[in-house]
């Protein structure tokens, strides 16, 4: 039940926050902290007894419950945790408790509310982390859009209207897509089995012909590629990550994304191999030309949130590059750049945030001289971008170097580009 709780503890946290943010904001952020405190304790504990074995014998997942959901359309709740749940879902509720604490102070009206949204926001996403059932999957997937929705339509900056009606349609029409593609796995694996089922095990081994695999698998990219985001799916992203209060731009940049690269590890290579393959030279093509176009234009921004967020397209054109190359090398550089982006972002948006509430703007023209009156802001500042630089040393290189490592046995040419 422990992977239940996991969800749970978030869910009732978000409830018990709306109904206490009626009587006072400060408890309505304490049950918050609370709630994510404990999920990431419970993540710690996970972690801590987690003892991957080379015995084939043993089963592949650290946690496994499920029960029956909706039998009769063979829909379980079915939820499961291994290496790579494992680590997103404690990164998950540590991004959780610095979302909490980023918006102690700055959000101060509809408390409860807000944090009510991102509790919720954080389930769906542990959500998606956890379910082996792929109409839960789907479930979880539209559990992450309504609250960041409302995060950014209610408790965003001068244009958080247009920048979340922006990221509602780019990621309910992915995830439209998406939910085809799963109804489609549902009623071949019916045709040929006889048997109605949304599990991911027995949806895994399917076998189609070649044009029907390609059109299922694009329904998952898509939706996946929209999240990541890859360009030219892109376009939601700066909007919404500019217009988020801080602590939806960290749960964006740090969580939000990392649940299209997980899709891409989870579903796409274990589903559709053969398909994979076939499009990856123009997949690592688009990485390429992510990682180009996300840093040529944040050279160009002025807005210090837009710039951060243009790095995140930079940097996720890594994952795409690191995911089709089908190395060992790559796909552990793209889990250690999920984890790493995740931290360094975060801690970006986390300080252009604080900077725009003491300034009352992120135009980069009218900063500088920081090092004298904020040394520790302008320290902590300065180790972030230099992670976020790949500087040797720090977590982002490593990463980055791994993928490059092994794109480059894959296809030496893109790699150099």
């Amino acid at each position: 039940m422990i992977l239940i709780w996991l969800i749970i503890i978030l869910l009732a946290g978000g409830l018990l926050a709306w109904i206490a943010g009626r009587y006072s904001s400060l408890a309505c952020r304490i049950i918050s902290l609370i709630a994510v405190s404990a999920g990431f304790l419970i993540s710690l504990i996970l972690w801590i007894n987690y003892n991957p074995s080379l015995d084939s014998s043993h089963s592949q997942w650290i946690q496994e419950i499920r029960i029956d959901w909706i039998p009769a359309f063979g829909i379980s709740f079915h939820l499961a945790m291994d290496g790579l749940s494992l680590i997103l879902t404690a990164l998950t509720m540590f991004l959780g408790i610095i979302s909490v604490l980023a918006s102690w102070k700055e959000i101060t009206h509809k408390t409860g509310f807000f944090h009510f949204n991102l509790l919720w926001v954080l389930a769906g996403i542990t959500g998606v982390f956890l379910a082996m059932d792929l109409f839960l999957f789907y479930f979880f997937w539209e559990v992450m859009l309504i609250p960041m929705y409302f995060i950014i339509a209610i408790w965003g900056h001068e244009n958080r209207k247009k920048a979340a009606y922006k990221f509602f349609i780019y990621t309910q029409a992915g995830g439209l897509l998406m939910f085809v593609s799963i109804l489609a796995l549902y009623f071949i694996n019916a045709s040929y089995s006889g048997v109605y089922s949304f599990n991911y095990a027995e949806l895994s081994g399917l076998m189609f012909s070649t044009t029907t695999g390609k059109w299922i698998m694009g329904g998952f990219l898509i939706a996946f590629l929209v999240k990541l985001p890859a360009i030219p799916l892109h376009n939601w992203l700066p909007d919404a990550h500019t217009q988020a209060p801080t602590a939806g731009s960290v749960i964006l940049a740090g969580l939000l994304l990392k649940t299209g690269a997980y899709g891409l590890l989870r579903f796409i290579l274990p589903l559709f191999p053969d398909e994979a393959s076939w499009i990856s030279p123009a997949a690592m093509i688009l990485g390429v030309a992510g990682i180009l176009y996300g840093a040529k234009m944040a050279f160009a921004q002025t807005d210090l949130k837009r710039m951060v967020a243009y790095t995140s397209i930079s940097h996720m054109g890594f994952i795409l590059l690191g995911v089709f190359s089908f190395t060992e090398m790559a796909l552990k550089g793209v889990v250690m750049q999920m984890v790493t982006h995740g931290i360094s972002t975060g801690a970006l948006f986390m300080i252009a945030g604080s900077l725009q509430d003491r300034l009352h703007t992120r135009d980069i023209r009218k900063m500088g001289g920081f090092l004298s009156k904020a040394p520790r802001m302008s320290g902590i500042a300065l180790i972030f971008i230099l992670a976020s630089l790949g500087l040797p040393g720090l977590g982002n290189f490593i990463a980055e170097f791994l993928i490059l490592m092994g794109a480059f046995s894959a296809h030496p040419v893109i790699t150099i580009v």
